[in-house]
C-alpha cells in the first residue's frame, strides 16, 4: 500500500509509541524501565526541536541548549525535593543540612507550589535567553563567534552550578525525589503516565514548531539563514526575529528538562556541560537539520545506539559518535532523513521507469 500523506506517517509513528510499548508491557514483552527510557528520549527530542529551529531554520549555532534544558530540570527538581523533604518531616533538604544552611534560601520559596513551578520551568529559561540573546544579537555576533560565546556560557554555568555556594546541591545536584502530585515516582503506572505525557508534549512541540516554520515568521527565519544581509536591507528587524527564535528554543529546552527530571530521578550540573550541548547538536545534524522530523529521528536513533553501545563497549561510544558525525559531514550532509529521502526518490524513479527494450504498443 502506497502512503500518500506525510500526516499518515506521523499518525502511525504516534500510535506505535502510544500503544505498542504500553501493550508490550502489559504482555510482559517490554519492561517498564524500557518505557521510561523512551520517555526520556522524547524529552531529548523536544530539546532537539528547539535546536533545529535556531540552527536548522535560522542558521544560528547555539551551543547552550543543554543549559536551558537543565534550568527547567532544576526548577522541577527543587519542587520535587521540597515535597520529599516535607514527607520526611524535615525543614530542609539533606544537602543543605550537610552544608550548615539553617534556613531555606529565598529563591527556593516559589517552588513549593506545583503550578508556579510549571510556569517557572519555562519562564526562567525563556527570560534568561531573552537577556542573553538581546546583548549577543544587538552586538551582531554570529557565525563561529556565536558558537564560542554560547559554548563559554554553557561552561560558565556548569562551573557555577558545581559550587556549593549556589545552594543547588553542587556536584551531586538534586535527587532523592519521592512523589509528584502525591503519586509515587517509582510506581509503574506513574512511569507509564510520564511516558505518555512526554509523548504528548513531543507531538504538541512538533506541531507548534511546524506551525512556526510554515508561517511568514518561519519564512523570514529561513531567509535570515540563507542571506541575513539581504533581509537586513528590508523593513524586517533581524534582531527581533533572531531573539524570538532563541527564546522559543530555550523555552522548549526548559520544557524538556521539566519532563525529564521526574523520569530519571536526578539532575546534576553534568547535564549542562559543553559536551551535553555538543551532543544535542549532533543529534540534529545526524538526523537532518532544517526538517524538524530529522531532529526527532536523529535524537531517538542516536540515543538508542548509545544505550546499546554503552552496554557492549562503553569506552568506544565517543569514537562511534565521532565517526557518525564525520560520515554525516562528508557523505550525507542532510542527515539520516535526507539519506532516506534520497534513497526513496531513487527507488520511486526506478519503479516508474519503463523497462528498456519493450515496445509499449505490443
Amino acid at each position: 500500500m502506497q502512503i500518500k500523506s506525510p500526516q499518515l506517517v506521523n499518525l502511525l509513528f504516534i500510535l506505535f509509541f502510544a500503544a505498542a510499548l504500553p501493550v508490550g508491557n502489559m504482555l510482559g514483552i517490554v519492561s517498564i524501565n524500557t518505557i521510561s527510557l523512551w520517555g526520556r528520549y522524547f524529552c531529548f527530542a523536544i530539546a532537539a526541536l528547539g535546536i533545529d529551529l535556531i540552527w536548522g531554520f535560522t542558521g544560528i549555532m547555539s551551543m547552550c541548549q543543554a543549559f536551558f534544558f537543565c534550568l527547567g530540570g532544576y526548577c522541577i527538581g527543587m519542587h520535587l525535593l521540597l515535597t520529599a523533604t516535607a514527607i520526611q518531616g524535615q525543614k530542609l533538604p539533606d544537602f543543605m543540612v550537610w552544608n550548615n544552611i539553617t534556613s531555606l534560601p529565598t529563591f527556593w520559596e516559589p517552588f513549593h507550589g506545583f503550578v508556579p513551578t510549571l510556569l517557572l520551568c519555562v519562564v526562567i529559561p525563556a527570560l534568561i535567553a531573552l537577556i542573553i540573546g538581546f546583548f549577543i544579537f544587538r552586538s551582531r555576533i554570529k557565525g563561529v563567534y556565536m558558537a564560542i560565546i554560547t559554548q563559554a556560557l554553557a561552561l560558565g554555568m556548569y562551573l557555577l552550578f558545581l559550587r556549593n555556594e549556589t545552594k543547588l546541591g553542587g556536584t551531586n545536584g538534586l535527587t532523592n525525589f519521592k512523589t509528584v502530585l502525591g503519586y509515587d515516582l517509582n510506581a509503574s503506572s506513574v512511569k507509564l503516565g510520564l511516558y505518555l505525557v512526554s509523548l504528548a508534549m513531543l507531538c504538541l512541540a512538533y506541531a507548534g514548531c511546524r506551525k512556526i516554520v510554515e508561517s511568514k515568521f518561519g519564512k523570514i527565519l529561513q531567509a535570515i539563514r540563507d542571506s541575513e544581509s539581504r533581509v537586513g536591507y528590508t523593513s524586517y528587524r533581524v534582531l527581533n526575529y533572531k531573539l524570538t527564535v532563541f527564546v522559543v528554543a530555550a523555552l522548549l529546552g526548559g520544557l524538556a528538562g521539566m519532563l525529564y527530571v521526574p523520569q530519571t530521578g536526578i539532575i546534576t550540573p553534568g547535564r549542562m556541560s559543553v559536551t551535553a550541548s555538543v551532543e544535542m547538536l549532533m543529534w540534529v545534524a545526524l538526523g537532518g537539520r532544517g526538517k524538524l522530523k530529522g531532529a526527532i529521528i536523529g535524537t531517538l536513533l542516536v540515543n538508542c545506539l548509545y544505550s546499546v553501545c554503552t552496554s557492549l563497549f562503553p569506552e568506544g561510544w565517543l569514537f562511534i559518535l565521532g565517526l557518525l558525525y564525520v560520515l554525516t559531514v562528508l557523505y550525507f550532509q542532510k542527515g539520516f532523513l535526507g539519506l532516506f529521502e534520497t534513497m526513496g526518490n531513487k527507488i520511486g524513479t526506478t519503479l516508474k521507469r519503463k523497462p528498456a527494450g519493450l515496445n509499449p504498443t505490443s
